[in-house]
């Protein structure tokens, strides 16, 4: 089998991006697309939680006592990337993540088309299996199922993006034969998000165009495993997506990650006012520019 592994140093990052958990009082997210795009930067995230039951059976995933304040009051992503597709030209705008598990599929791939032609081919959908028992359940998932009705969810979406006709029929979701317009008139990125590990790479393999580890740690293996999966579905491995999420930059870990394959890296903002995130952000466009 062949070695799609790079040799260290001959891959170079081409792609940086930001991500912040954008709420209704930190930093607008137009404002920040608008901050990022004239920085230099090539993309902008933002998160999804519909809302947070206050009967808190799930713990935090941060490891907190408490829960932080932001995932409370995050913004829907779709209507904020939507506005800053507004007001900028060449940013990329995605979801890191949004939880197709939780969301109506038929309304969110008209969402998600309609976005992706306002912004001339510029949105990317990161998505995520969800960490909160309590969330999910109030939509009416079961949480042990919802890797299953994300895959759903996904395939279903997928026909409503390419076909005339579309239909899907899963032990989740079933649509029956439609007709939906708009199509995306550039396909839809799709980055799915988690933690390698086998169910994560059968997901990969089968409907996503890449994926979204959190941080860095374990990528020396997991990289070529997720490039083997893939050549051994017939897929092409150098057309894969690799997309380290809410990294805090340095020259070291960038080239570290580049002797990986990986040709994006996507660093954390504060959730934040717009003073405390545009230091940050000037502190990181900083490091950018040294590198380019």
């Amino acid at each position: 089998m062949a070695n799609h592994a790079p040799e260290p140093g001959s891959v170079q990052i081409v792609r940086l991006g930001v991500t912040m958990f954008a709420t209704d009082v930190s930093m607008g997210v137009p404002e920040l697309a608008l901050a990022a795009e004239q920085r230099g930067f090539d993309s902008v995230w933002i998160p999804e939680h519909t809302h947070i039951p206050t009967s808190r059976v799930t713990p935090p995933p941060t490891g907190d006592d408490e829960l932080p304040e932001e995932y409370k009051r995050s913004v829907d992503p779709l209507v904020a990337l939507a506005a800053a597709a507004a007001v900028t030209e060449r940013i990329h705008l995605g979801t890191g993540v949004l939880l197709p598990a939780q969301r109506d599929p038929i309304v969110t791939a008209k969402a998600v088309a309609t976005l992706q032609n306002i912004s001339g081919g510029r949105f990317e959908l990161g998505i995520g299996f969800g960490w909160n028992r309590d969330e999910a359940e109030s939509h009416g998932v079961d949480f042990a199922e919802r890797r299953a009705v994300s895959r759903d969810h996904m395939l279903a979406m997928r026909a409503l993006w390419t076909d005339e006709v579309a239909s899907y029929r899963g032990d989740h979701f079933q649509l029956a034969p439609s007709w939906s317009w708009p199509k995306p008139e550039v396909p839809v990125p799709v980055l799915l998000g988690g933690g390698a590990g086998p169910k994560l790479m059968t997901q990969l393999v089968e409907y996503a165009d890449g994926w979204i580890p959190i941080g860095g740690s374990g990528l020396t293996d997991a990289i070529p495993e997720y490039r083997r999966r893939l050549e051994d579905a017939g897929r092409d491995p150098a057309a894969a997506r690799v997309v380290p999420f809410g990294s805090h930059p340095t020259a070291e870990k960038l080239d570290h990650f580049a002797s990986l394959g990986v040709t994006e890296c996507v660093f954390r903002l504060p959730s934040a006012p717009a003073d405390v995130v545009l230091a940050e952000l000037d502190r990181q466009a900083a490091l950018v520019n040294d590198l380019r």
